[in-house]
């Protein structure tokens, strides 16, 4: 078989290169040449290398041409920003200098600025002077004050300093606060935009309806008004959180009490059959006071089949209450409770196996599940706690 290929592949070079007689005349002479097989590969295959060489180095050149003008041209793009960048700066140079020459003396334009950003801090530290730990929040930031010994821009520029600072840690509280109370909103299965409308609250920084306009009102910069409206709003919105948190059931019904079955489906203890589990039920000492866990008026206060003695407290905007299998009541339907006020002693009575506190959180008409206003609540009160 490979006699026969390569009997082929003669033939075929044969009919590629056949033998060639070349005849050269010369003086009256005759010369004859022969151009064997062989000899007409070799020189095919140095034309085709001479080819190849040919044709790599145009498109090396081709190549070198084309990198040649894409890097011209991003030199052009890099000269052509530069340029537009010292435009800029000479252009803001020369403004400032000549807002510095309109006014009259050089530290003029400075110290109004600086005058300005006071004023406008002023605003946003008044309401931050009524927040628990603000001021311990912000005074780090209040160190430095001027050297009187300086010359006047060394004195301004560290004011400037100490305003930057001042209104990076009101930011950062603000948001913080803010935050902390967002999360235990969102723990409830609450939508905390729904409790933190900041608009509510008024006052210029809020009203403004961008930095643009707020900048005019304040008549600061537009960057510095962003910072102080970002911030405005964060506290706004804490302060709407917190104080709806303080209107809802994010208190514990019983201090010290042991958790034993939990919201949603259960086998029930009498029929050791799966049934949905309404509420809570905490264990503890007979007799230990039941607590209210947000301010509201009793709506109920008596026996309820299956739940034994029972009290019911509205809370307002849609949240409701139920506090069952009390062994005593200590309110009456109508009666306006604090949270954290006793309503009753912990019992075993209606449908019960010992003496627990069943404790429902209705929303709306709909059971949900109390531990996650109970955990939302421990998040709360981390959030006043760092704040204080």
């Amino acid at each position: 078989m490979s006699m026969s290929r390569l009997a082929q592949l003669r033939g075929l070079i044969q009919a590629l290169f056949p033998e060639r007689h070349l005849y050269l005349r010369s003086g009256g002479e005759m010369k004859g040449v022969v151009l064997t097989p062989a000899r007409q590969m070799i020189f095919a295959a140095i034309a085709l290398g001479l080819l190849t060489w040919v044709l790599v180095s145009f498109i090396a050149i081709l190549i070198g041409a084309v990198t040649q003008s894409r890097s011209d041209e991003e030199l052009a793009q890099m000269q052509a920003r530069s340029e537009r960048w010292v435009a800029d700066r000479e252009a803001r140079l020369n403004s400032a200098v000549a807002q510095l020459n309109a006014s009259g003396a050089s530290l003029g334009g400075l110290a109004e600025s600086i005058e300005k950003r006071h004023a406008a801090l002023a605003l946003l530290l008044t309401d931050l002077k009524g927040e628990p730990g603000a001021m311990a929040a912000l005074t780090p930031a209040l160190r430095g004050a001027p050297d009187p010994d300086a010359n006047p821009i060394e004195r301004i520029a560290t004011v400037q300093a100490n305003q930057e600072r001042l209104v990076d840690a009101a930011e950062d509280y603000a948001r913080s606060r803010a935050d902390r109370l967002r999360l235990a909103f969102r723990l409830a299965g609450l939508a905390p935009s729904s409790y933190a409308s900041s608009a509510a609250s008024g006052g210029p920084l809020l009203e403004a309806p961008d930095p643009r306009a707020l900048a005019a009102v304040l008549d600061v910069d537009e960057r510095f008004a962003a910072r102080i409206q970002r911030a405005a709003e964060n506290l706004s919105a804490a302060n709407a959180l917190s104080e709806t948190a303080s209107r809802l059931p994010f208190a514990q019904p019983a201090k010290g009490a042991r958790k034993t079955s939990s919201f949603g489906v259960r086998f029930d203890p009498f029929t050791g059959r799966p049934a949905f589990h309404s509420g809570l039920d905490f264990v503890s000492a007979f007799g230990a006071p039941i607590l209210t866990t947000a301010p509201g008026i009793v709506s109920f206060a008596g026996v309820r089949s299956g739940y034994g003695k029972t009290v019911e407290v509205d809370h307002g905007r849609g949240f409701k209450t139920r506090y069952a299998h009390l062994s005593a009541l200590a309110v009456s339907p109508g009666q306006r409770v604090a949270v954290g006020q006793r309503i009753g002693a912990l019992g075993n009575t209606g449908r019960s196996t010992g003496p627990h506190l069943h404790y429902e959180i209705w929303l709306n008409g709909r059971a949900v599940n109390p531990y996650r206003f109970i955990r939302a609540g421990e998040h709360v009160q981390q959030a006043r706690s760092q704040a204080g």
